[in-house]
């Protein structure tokens, strides 16, 4: 297992949005925040040998972080498709030779089939047969469109898909996360903070760049 550093090195060459849309709060995931993530993913467990699905894979960041640590499959999933050809452009530049699948459609109701449907034996391409799924994901924080806790409908699609999931949160969203895997059949057994370094992208950022407090939580779900 390589170290954070030398993924997240990995991970640098992983290019951006060329047209970000603030409807969408298409941010960058930072090399070092999702090297991170999967190096604890990795540890616990959940990525080598796990096929692991990107819900709003933007560019591909986190599914291509987790593609470099031996996962059984990774796909990717974004509404948009700019950056999932963007994505593609990434992984060649990565160098994975993992079974990465880059999907077009939406994060909150992903055309994929359930734990539940799988076990009971569906036919479908990510869930193929019974190997665990880890869900990884940088969701909105719903902050351009006054619409809070936008993350909610893509914990609840990993409420559906995971067996386990890592998700990035504004920060001070403990209390929230919690009660809604409590409500819906997971725990959170591990949180920690990050930081998202977020260069400035749209006409109404006043700095350069800027620095967001978020947290980071492991959900294991039933």
């Amino acid at each position: 297992m390589s170290s954070v550093s030398a993924l997240a090195q990995r991970l640098g060459v992983v290019a951006g949005f060329e047209d970000p849309q603030v409807g969408l709060e298409q941010y960058p995931t930072p090399p070092d925040l999702a090297a991170h993530l999967i190096h604890v993913a990795d540890l616990q467990g959940d990525v080598e040998g796990q096929r692991v699905i990107d819900l709003g894979t933007g560019t591909g960041m986190l599914a291509l972080g987790a593609a470099l640590r031996g996962p059984a499959s990774v796909v990717g999933i974004d509404v948009d498709p700019d950056p999932l050809r963007t994505a593609r452009e990434n992984e060649r530049r990565v160098g994975t030779t993992a079974d990465v699948s880059w999907v077009r459609a939406d994060a909150t109701d992903a055309p994929l089939r359930s734990r539940a449907e799988s076990s009971a034996g569906a036919d479908d391409p990510a869930h193929e047969d019974d190997t665990p799924t880890t869900v990884v994901m940088n969701p909105p924080f719903g902050a351009q469109n006054a619409n809070e806790h936008a993350d909610r409908a893509f914990l609840a699609t990993a409420a559906r898909m995971a067996t386990v999931s890592y998700s990035v949160h504004n920060a001070d969203s403990s209390n929230f996360v919690e009660s809604f895997a409590d409500d819906n059949g997971g725990a959170v057994t591990r949180a920690y903070g990050a930081e998202l370094d977020l260069p400035r992208q749209f006409e109404f950022h006043d700095a350069d760049s800027r620095t967001v407090d978020a947290e980071v939580f492991r959900i294991a779900w039933d």
